[in-house]
């Protein structure tokens, strides 16, 4: 704080207001009922107050001081989306893609049989091997259930959804080899690797959001467009009002002919006042109206989803995430040199 003083960094009330409002807005709650809540915890408002202005000037201090210092190269890039990938591989199975052809065998079959049918199934293996058509053998000799309609194949779908005995026959298969006939308690089935997908890019989670917007002007104070949008949120959540419907009415984005809808954002997409509130909404959930640099917002979460990131998107992720770590490591090392270049006195109190 003495380095921050010394810079010249000030902040102004208008901040403090600012940082108050997104403070009790994140944790779902009006400026008053915050102000309560404080009271009720034995929390005097200008201490509180204080402790705004003061994170507030360390984060300006740190801005000033160390963003310009930090640098990510491509190389730190490419080594921390290996990283990732690596880490959702072992969180996200393998897709996998078989084709199947049975050669049932009826219960209580005789040994003479069991083996007659396991030399049929090895010889549909061997013709399969050596390059016979799948598909056509599939649909000639599989007594699976769609008698090989589909050519044997099974489609498409997470690893972990087949059974054990298909993926240890498989385990060590490139795509398009056969294995060897394996033995349940249908019969024998002859397996093909047809497609073998492994997550190759980053998932990221996705949110849908839609708001309604008022900007504060002479017609409208701020505290009048907080009041109008809670007087609208209990509207909506109560089933009195439809929140499209309200917000193609009276938003002032450019959001309003599509009722507010926002679209599927990433995050880091928003204003980080804003994402921070909708984070922590569920589909559905409907914030207390918050400030932003913009205006008041009232928000809705309607769906998430987890979807694939593009080459750029995940760079851009990555950059930014190794950026916030060394910015971290950057300012925890440059408090320490203050620290270290700090002198301090100890006097005795004078007799």
């Amino acid at each position: 704080m003495q380095q921050a003083r010394e810079a010249g960094i000030k902040i102004d009330s208008e901040a403090i207001d600012q940082a108050e409002l997104n403070v009790a807005a994140s944790n779902q709650l009006t400026r008053e009922e915050m102000h309560k809540r404080l009271a009720q915890d034995g929390i005097a408002l200008s201490s509180f107050r204080e402790q705004l202005r003061t994170q507030l000037t360390l984060s300006r201090l740190r801005e000033r001081e160390i963003e310009g210092r930090v640098r990510v190269s491509d190389l730190e890039v490419e080594q921390f989306l290996r990283e990732q990938l690596k880490a959702q591989a072992a969180q996200v199975p393998a897709q996998l893609n078989l084709g199947m052809i049975l050669i049932a065998v009826p219960e209580n079959s005789s040994e003479a049989t069991v083996q007659a049918l396991g030399e049929r199934a090895a010889d549909v293996a061997r013709r399969a091997r050596a390059g016979e058509n799948f598909a056509e053998l599939a649909k000639a000799t599989s007594q699976a259930a769609d008698r090989g309609a589909n050519g044997g194949e099974m489609g498409l779908r997470p690893a972990d959804r087949y059974p054990e005995l298909f993926l240890d026959a498989t385990r060590n298969l490139k795509t398009g080899e056969v294995s060897a006939p394996v033995r349940s308690a249908a019969g024998f089935h002859i397996l093909k690797v047809l497609e073998r997908r492994q997550a190759n890019t980053l998932l990221v989670t996705q949110t849908r959001a839609r708001h309604i917007l008022l900007r504060p002007s002479a017609q409208m104070s701020q505290a009048q467009a907080v009041a109008k949008l809670t007087e609208v949120r209990q509207a909506v959540v109560s089933g009195k009002a439809d929140f499209a419907a309200v917000a193609r009415q009276m938003s002032q984005d450019g959001s309003a002919q599509q009722g507010g809808d926002l679209g599927w954002a990433n995050p880091g997409m928003f204003v980080p006042e804003f994402e921070q509130v909708m984070n922590r909404l569920r589909p559905g959930q409907v914030a207390e109206p918050l400030v932003s640099r913009f205006g008041v917002h009232l928000i809705e979460v309607t769906d998430r989803r987890n979807a694939p990131m593009s080459d750029q998107e995940q760079r851009t992720m990555a950059r930014n995430a190794l950026r916030e770590k060394k910015l971290d490591e950057a300012y925890a090392a440059w408090v320490e040199d203050i620290r270290g270049r700090a002198y301090v006195e100890m006097r005795e109190p004078p007799q």
